[in-house]
C-alpha cells in the first residue's frame, strides 16, 4: 500500500520531471549543452535561418530568454546570427557545422535516455504511456495557452 500523498500522480510525475532533468543535464553538461539549448539546435536543423522572433514563439520561450540563449551558443560556436538581406532590423540564427555535430550526438544521448526511461517496458506499454502522455501534454497545452504549439 501506497501513501497517497507521496505516490499522487502531481507527486510521481514532479519526481519524474527532476530526474528525467537531472539525467538529461548531466549527459548534456558532457558535450557542454545545457537543457533547453538542445531544441534550438533541432529548430534549426529543421529549418536554418529564423529570426530570433520566430525561434521564441516557435520554443514558446521568451525574447529576452532567447537573445542570452543564442548569445551564449554563438559564444561557443553552435550558431551564428546574421543580419537579414532584405531588412538589417532583423537577425536570422544559422547552425554551424559544430553545432550539426552536436545535434548528432544529442540524438545519440537523448536516445540514451529513451532506453533508460523505457528499456524494460513492452512494445504496448510503450504505446500506452505515449498516448497518455500525449494526453497530458495537450491537456497542460490547453490550459496555458491556444497559442502554444508543440
Amino acid at each position: 500500500m501506497g501513501n497517497e500523498k507521496t505516490d499522487s500522480l502531481y507527486i510521481v510525475f514532479s519526481q519524474i520531471m527532476k530526474l528525467h532533468y537531472y539525467r538529461t543535464y548531466t549527459l548534456f553538461e558532457k558535450i557542454g549543452i545545457y537543457p533547453g539549448q538542445h531544441a534550438l539546435l533541432f529548430a534549426l536543423s529543421k529549418n536554418n535561418g529564423q529570426s530570433q522572433k520566430k525561434l521564441s514563439e516557435e520554443l514558446c520561450i521568451k525574447p529576452a530568454t532567447i537573445t542570452v540563449t543564442i548569445k551564449r551558443m554563438e559564444k561557443i560556436g553552435l550558431v551564428e546570427r546574421k543580419h537579414d538581406t532584405s531588412d538589417q532590423r532583423i537577425y536570422r540564427v544559422y547552425i554551424t557545422e559544430k553545432g550539426r555535430k552536436i545535434c548528432t550526438e544529442l540524438i545519440r544521448m537523448m536516445k540514451v535516455i529513451d532506453r533508460e526511461c523505457f528499456g524494460n517496458f513492452t512494445y504496448e506499454e510503450k504505446i500506452i504511456m505515449r498516448r497518455l502522455l500525449m494526453q497530458v501534454r495537450d491537456n497542460l497545452s490547453v490550459a496555458c495557452s491556444e497559442k502554444l504549439k508543440i
